[in-house]
């Protein structure tokens, strides 16, 4: 496989990097359910979380491989991307449906580290069924005036933007329809009428800095519509390809940071007089974890290379975040079993990259709606939902 030179450009800048935030930085956020600011603005700083922001706004103006790259070394380093990973994907809706003024006002700042936008505001109670949504936006002269529910919004505290989806009509024949995508300046909110938009933090099994959002009559200028009014359920899905194969490439640096640990451990702890890795029952399981990590990264770099040429990739970004999950969830269990009790100790971090991992196979995207997608959209099997 011919790599790109601009993903070992990714590699070693983003190594240097979290090279500065070791297995303490990240374990103590961890317990203290701490935003990494530190972290954060240094990736901003760096200017990787721009790395997909074309030159002429002040981006890399990388593809999607040297992207996915940054994301796989931020993992298998021993770190976390949720805290910054969202803003390479979300960038993409204003890149291709913003206006000129949008993008002028927003981008350069964004790739400079200025400004972030790291909430993506879409989710409610009715789950992956985004058809249900129940949050609205109704006009009100040059306004729109949103009022809802969400039920996960993750980084909002930390966001200087958001991407919100409300519906601007009622669900018709073509449920997916009436749907528009709003860009949410959140400082004015902040600064002007804060009682509108009320966040409630959720404390969840590992620190990944998600709430409830209510949105009590936000008021936002009709010039925050990303797109088209009503098609915004399309901007938010063309961005689902890119979203996959980043936590793809996240997974896989899971995948890597557990056999890594998994093989250094085995070969370090002596049992019975002799080195854990002599057994065959502590090799063999790695050697499979190691395995499946390689597959699920082929597919990975598959759909790295159909989406910079532009091409159709919705199955291989899919099968690159279910196969990445699925390894990075056995490299876990392999890993918390080389480990054995240790395994479950906080200072060993093996307990807290295992939570953090574990997300995979459920979001952003379940394993069981990716089956349903290959299912009916690869094999041509009727839907099942």
């Amino acid at each position: 496989m011919t790599v790109d030179a601009t993903v070992e450009t990714a590699r070693t800048r983003t190594r240097e990097v979290t090279a500065r935030f070791d297995d303490e930085y990240w374990r103590t956020a961890d317990q203290e359910r701490a935003y990494p600011q530190e972290f954060v603005d240094a990736m901003g700083a760096s200017g990787l979380l721009a790395a997909m922001i074309p030159t002429d706004h002040g981006g890399l103006g990388w593809g999607i491989g040297a992207a996915s790259a940054v994301m796989e070394e931020i993992n298998a380093s021993g770190g976390h991307s949720a805290a910054c990973h969202a803003q390479m994907y979300t960038m993409g809706a204003v890149l291709r449906h913003g206006t000129e003024e949008q993008k002028r006002q927003y981008l350069p700042a964004i790739a400079s580290g200025d400004l972030r936008l790291q909430a993506f505001s879409i989710t409610e109670a009715s789950g992956s069924d985004t058809s249900r949504i129940e949050t609205v936006a109704e006009r009100d002269g040059d306004d729109y005036v949103i009022t809802g529910h969400k039920t996960w919004t993750s980084r909002i505290e930390e966001s200087d933007l958001a991407l919100i989806l409300a519906r601007t009509s009622v669900r018709g024949e073509r449920p997916t329809e009436g749907m528009t995508l709003f860009l949410v300046d959140l400082r004015e909110v902040r600064a002007t009428s804060p009682e509108q938009l009320e966040v409630i933090p959720v404390r969840t099994m590992f620190n990944y800095a998600t709430n409830q959002v209510r949105y009590h009559g936000l008021r936002v200028p009709s010039s925050a519509v990303l797109g088209t009014v009503g098609k915004g359920f399309r901007h938010v899905i063309d961005g689902w390809n890119a979203e996959r194969i980043l936590l793809a490439a996240e997974a896989v640096g899971d995948s890597r940071w557990f056999v890594d640990r998994a093989v250094s451990y085995s070969q370090e702890r002596e049992i019975f007089g002799r080195p854990l890795a002599v057994n065959q029952g502590v090799q063999f399981p790695i050697a499979d974890a190691y395995i499946r990590m390689r597959a699920a990264d082929g597919v990975r770099w598959e759909a790295c290379a159909l989406f910079d040429a532009d091409q159709p990739c919705g199955a291989e970004a899919n099968m690159a975040k279910w196969l990445a999950a699925e390894a990075s969830w056995q490299a876990a269990n392999t890993c918390l079993d080389t480990y054995g009790g240790f395994g479950f100790v906080d200072t060993y971090d093996v307990e807290r990259k295992f939570r953090e991992t574990r997300v995979y196979g459920v979001a952003p995207v379940s394993s069981n709606m990716i089956r349903s997608f290959i299912a009916t959209k690869v094999l041509g099997l009727p839907k099942s939902y």
